[in-house]
Parts: structure tokens; C-alpha cells; sequence
């Protein structure tokens, strides 16, 4: 399984471009369908906007954040927006598409990580043991002698979180493009 954790991780972000190509032929959008996956979407951004802007990649082990109530927030946020889209499409195919990759490519990708940050940060395990992997705490644990973290528009803009929301405006506006031919 090792090596399939590390080619998870290479493929992840090629495969996501492949998957759009594959998401916008079968996509039929309508402007209700487009305007219910705001409701994932959009908060998945928000998400993963809130994540980044606490991580401190490979420096430290951050628990403070979207991190006191899951470890994998960023990826949270992933899969909100991936769903959105989902519910964007109405095809069925593709949701389901989306759930084979999640567990194929993601769930050996964040194992992968997992790995590495309890290899790195001796903390690790304690801090596993408190924090779900995705689905959130509703109170956020609480770690002694942790600093409060706060929001950073720096670390935001270093790990170029805005991205995300920009490649998202994208798919709107192709699946727009997708919904105005069809309706011609």
C-alpha cells in the first residue's frame, strides 16, 4: 500500500484536471442546479480559504483553527466543493465518480500525510487521538502550551489558497457556457 500512498499523492491534482474534462462533457447544468451547488460550494471555499491561512506547511504541527476540529480541513473543504459541482452536473455518474476518487485517490493521500506528520511532529498521535480525521468536532479540542493561532492573510496568499475559488469561478462559467448551448 506504501507505494500507491505516494503515487495518490502525485496523481491527485493531474487527475483533477482530467476529471473536469471528464465532469464538463457529461455535465447538464441548470441554472437551479448551479444555484443549489452554491450551497456546497461556496462554504467548501470558505473552508479551505480558513484552512490555509492557519497551516504552517512541514514548520509545525497546527491544532489551532479549522484544525481543533479536523485534521484535514483543507481537504473538507475539497470535497464540498467537489459535491457542489456534483449536485451542479445532475449526473448521477459523476457523484459517483466523485466518491471512487475520494476513496481511491484521497483517502491514501491524507494516510500518506498522516504518515509523514507522525513522523515529523512526535505530538502527532495525541493530537490524532482528539481530532477527527474529516468529520468535525462540534467543540474544538483544546491542546496545552498550544499558541491560539490566529488568521493570516499571509499564510492565505503564500499557499495561494485563491486558486481555488478562481478555478471554481472557472467551472461556473464554463458550465454556464454548457447550460446557454443547451438551451439555444
Amino acid at each position: 500500500m506504501k507505494p500507491f500512498k505516494s503515487i495518490a499523492r502525485r496523481i491527485r491534482v493531474p487527475m483533477g484536471f482530467v476529471f473536469t474534462a471528464f465532469f464538463l462533457w457529461l455535465a447538464r447544468p441548470t441554472i437551479p442546479s448551479l444555484l443549489w451547488s452554491l450551497l456546497l460550494v461556496l462554504p467548501g471555499l470558505a473552508l479551505r480559504g480558513y484552512a490555509s491561512a492557519y497551516i504552517k506547511k512541514n514548520s509545525e504541527l497546527t491544532r489551532t483553527g479549522p484544525y481543533a476540529y479536523t485534521r484535514n480541513p483543507l481537504y473538507q473543504g475539497s470535497i464540498l466543493i467537489a459535491f457542489g459541482f456534483g449536485v451542479a452536473s445532475r449526473n448521477w455518474i459523476i457523484v459517483v465518480a466523485l466518491v471512487v476518487l475520494f476513496l481511491v485517490i484521497y483517502l491514501p493521500t491524507i494516510r500518506s500525510e498522516e504518515d509523514f506528520l507522525r513522523a515529523t511532529f512526535p505530538e502527532f498521535d495525541q493530537y490524532a487521538a482528539r481530532v477527527p480525521r474529516l468529520l468535525p468536532r462540534i467543540i474544538p479540542a483544546k491542546f496545552p502550551n498550544t499558541a491560539p493561532g490566529a488568521f493570516s492573510a499571509a499564510l492565505y496568499r503564500k499557499h495561494r489558497e485563491y486558486n481555488a475559488a478562481m478555478g471554481s469561478a472557472a467551472i461556473y462559467a464554463a458550465l454556464a457556457v454548457r447550460w446557454w448551448l443547451s438551451v439555444r
